[in-house]
């Protein structure tokens, strides 16, 4: 563990066309908040940035939900106007997290800046975290030696049983369990949305929004735990 780690980064999808179907998706406000609560609250420093900047797209958002409420009222004014991730710095952080919602699947696995900061972070001895669909950031990222990161990793990711249990199989671009597999991962399922939490050292992922705590306790506990 890096000593004196306290910054982490959440990333956030700007695609909002799901596929062409007529309807809207974006990030999935709970895969941003339980991280963004769990880090906070733990005293470490979260900025938020998006893909192309701006406000990125919403999707799944429960405004009964306590936590989403707070991180959406807390965050208003830079969630109208995130930074593109392309402008970030990535040398201050020790943490990266790729939240998920099902527009992922179209900007994440492309973005230059996605791999940049993920690869950054990573060789620089820092944690990538990822959680549904946010490890689709994943399925891009090229480490300096050519390799990738996911190679030999163990990971979880949302299913193609859980996509297909929503009716999306054929509308998103691929399937993100086998893409992740055919660069190398070892994809490790649970029942189909049920909170699954894979730690692989620094490499830490979900499986669905009901991952989405678990994901941010154990990146909480390893950017404030003892160094190792």
């Amino acid at each position: 563990m890096i000593v004196g780690m306290t910054r982490a980064l959440i990333v956030l999808t700007s695609h909002a066309d799901l596929g062409g179907t007529g309807r809207r998706t974006g990030f999935y406000v709970s895969e941003a908040a339980e991280p963004w609560a769990a880090l906070t609250g733990a005293g470490v420093e979260v900025d938020l940035a998006s893909v192309a900047g701006g406000e990125p797209p919403r999707d799944g958002e429960d405004p009964d939900d306590p936590v989403q409420r707070r991180f959406l009222e807390a965050e208003a004014a830079r969630l109208a106007a995130t930074p593109a991730l392309s402008e970030v710095d990535a040398s201050g952080y020790d943490a990266v997290f790729f939240a998920g919602g099902h527009g992922t699947m179209w900007d994440f696995p492309e973005a230059p800046a996605i791999s940049r900061v993920a690869r950054e972070i990573w060789e620089r001895g820092g944690h990538v975290a990822a959680v549904c669909h946010g490890p689709a950031a994943l399925v891009g990222v090229t480490l300096s030696d050519g390799t990738r990161l996911v190679a030999g990793k163990r990971l979880a990711a949302f299913t193609n049983d859980e996509e297909s249990a929503v009716a999306l199989t054929g509308v998103v671009p691929f399937l993100l369990a086998d893409a992740l597999t055919a660069r190398g991962a070892t994809h490790v399922p649970a029942p189909p949305f049920t909170p699954h939490t894979v730690i692989d050292g620094r490499l830490i992922t979900g499986q669905n929004p009901a991952s989405a705590a678990g994901v941010a306790e154990a990146l909480v506990a390893a950017l404030t735990g003892p160094a190792a």
